[in-house]
């Protein structure tokens, strides 16, 4: 899997952390491997069991290989754990983000209301920092998210033929807040949908990108590469 991304000129891969217990398992892989980094949080399924004090993320986000928070944020379409939990954990989130100076990776569905409303509540320096990742949410959500300077990232699903609305999105991002993602191993693009997923299809997502943004591929490339080291300033080459 390394060996096709790095053929196909990925020059740098994150890997995210969805639950404490896997995070010592995602560590190893960043550490052994040159350009890989990794990410720390308790996705929204998991808030209401993966119980860990923030002190304990925080320490943990020191390690020179973690450059992000999260995955955190709510879901509201799957509710596999109680919102209320949810909200709280993301506040904790936050606030990690902001103590820790990483930014946010941000996971939104059915929830858009309830991830504006707390952020801004959360925003009292405009310290906040993230992306809201594997978009799939509408203009209104990616407008207010672009208005707090968080980025957007897209995956695969925007190579979807039933996906219209996310590439509406897509024309709207401003190209210093744009980013691309796998979402590995799911949400493989076109032509490779249906596939596990892998990093090296990710230049599928790429074409499609800068399609919508009238952009030759390469400069397009070019932009999501500097837009990922610009908000992930932890990781260096």
């Amino acid at each position: 899997v390394l060996d096709r991304a790095r053929n196909n000129s990925i020059i740098g891969m994150q890997t995210i952390c969805t639950k404490i217990s896997e995070f010592e398992n995602i560590l190893s892989i960043a550490n052994n491997e040159k350009n890989i980094w990794c990410s720390i949080g308790t996705h929204p399924h998991n808030a209401e069991h993966d119980i860990i004090s923030p002190e304990q993320i925080f320490n943990l986000s020191k390690n020179d290989k973690v450059i992000g928070i999260g995955e955190t944020g709510l879901d509201y379409y799957y509710e596999n754990s109680p919102k209320e939990s949810q909200k709280h954990s993301f506040i904790q989130h936050i606030r990690i983000s902001k103590k820790s100076g990483l930014p946010l990776i941000i996971h939104a569905r059915e929830a858009d209301q309830d991830i504006i409303d707390i952020l801004k509540s959360e925003n009292n320096d405009n310290d906040i920092k993230g992306v809201v990742h594997c978009f799939t949410a509408t203009k209104d959500m990616a407008i207010k998210a672009l208005e707090l300077d968080l980025y957007i990232s897209f995956s695969g699903i925007i190579t979807f033929k039933n996906a219209e609305h996310i590439r509406e999105c897509c024309k709207i991002v401003p190209k210093n807040r744009i980013l691309i993602e796998t979402d590995a191993p799911f949400l493989a693009p076109t032509p490779n949908r249906g596939k596990r997923n892998e990093p090296s299809y990710i230049v599928e997502t790429l074409k499609t990108v800068a399609e919508l943004k009238k952009i030759e591929i390469k400069e397009m490339a070019e932009i999501t590469t500097n837009n990922f080291f610009n908000l992930f300033t932890k990781a260096v080459l």
